[in-house]
């Protein structure tokens, strides 16, 4: 496939995804959404061991393009469900689920699904010039991409309801204190400290960082007993990995240990 609305690479076992609308702020088209699954069905097989999303220019992602939603008088109206179901809900899992850690790099907006997309990421890192914004009360619509599941478990119920009922703009700052993000940084420094954290995942052991995503995203469905079963098994099973004996052996050789992801 030739990508046209974004970059993908794989490098040194970093993949990269770019969205690259730069004059629509990054918002989503159909044929993004193809070109999206496109490229994640072909990180691990380019070795990767690390996603880094990000997007071109002066936004992240600005969610969907409403420009493709727009009907002649007397036809029918788009049903959103099924956009739903065909393109923003796998773009999420497939981005919540995969086993390698997914890093947002927020250079700028992110609005509607492109915000809630972010919020689906393992770790989020943003410009201090970035904001965040639930624009789908201005719409008539409540948040999607996750988001009605996403916010309340990272910033609370108040707060959740505050975001998505006004529809305020959030700084990239503001976020980070509430939680929402993993990191606030300089907007010169964003490349490098996102690059910094990619490197570092991906001479990682990959098996057991998908462990824990599969851990803690599970969480909010367990009790506590449940989660001290679930640590046992996967710890059993991380016991038996060609990366814990390698970690063992680099700590009594006092090296560095050399992961190789299995």
């Amino acid at each position: 496939m030739t990508f046209e609305t974004i970059i993908f690479s794989v490098k040194d076992g970093i993949g990269r995804i770019t969205f690259n609308r730069p004059d629509k702020l990054n918002s989503f088209t159909q044929q993004m959404h193809v070109e999206m699954r496109e490229a994640l069905s072909r990180l691990m097989g380019e070795g990767a061991r690390v996603l880094v999303l990000t997007g071109a220019g002066r936004a992240f992602c600005a969610g969907q393009d409403l420009g493709e939603r727009v009907v002649a008088p007397g036809d029918p109206r788009p049903d959103l469900g099924e956009s739903i179901e065909r393109n923003y809900k796998p773009l999420v899992m497939g981005v919540r689920n995969s086993p390698i850690p997914v890093i947002a790099s927020v250079n700028g907006v992110a609005a509607g699904a492109g915000a809630n997309l972010a919020l689906a990421c393992d770790l989020v890192i943003a410009a201090r010039s970035a904001i965040f914004i639930q624009p789908f009360c201005n719409l008539g619509l409540l948040p999607d991409a996750g988001g009605t599941w996403t916010l309340p478990r990272l910033v609370g119920g108040a707060r959740a309801l505050g975001l998505t009922m006004l529809g305020e703009k959030l700084p990239a700052e503001q976020a980070a204190a509430w939680g929402l993000i993993w990191r606030c940084v300089d907007d010169a420094d964003l490349p490098g400290v996102t690059d910094q954290i990619a490197r570092r995942l991906a001479a990682g052991p990959t098996r057991g960082l998908a462990c824990i995503k599969r851990a803690l995203h599970s969480t909010w469905e367990r009790s506590f007993e449940e989660a001290l079963n679930v640590e046992r098994d996967a710890q059993r099973e991380l016991g038996a990995t060609e990366d814990y004996a390698e970690a063992i052996a680099a700590f009594v050789a006092k090296r560095p240990p050399r992961f190789k992801g299995q």
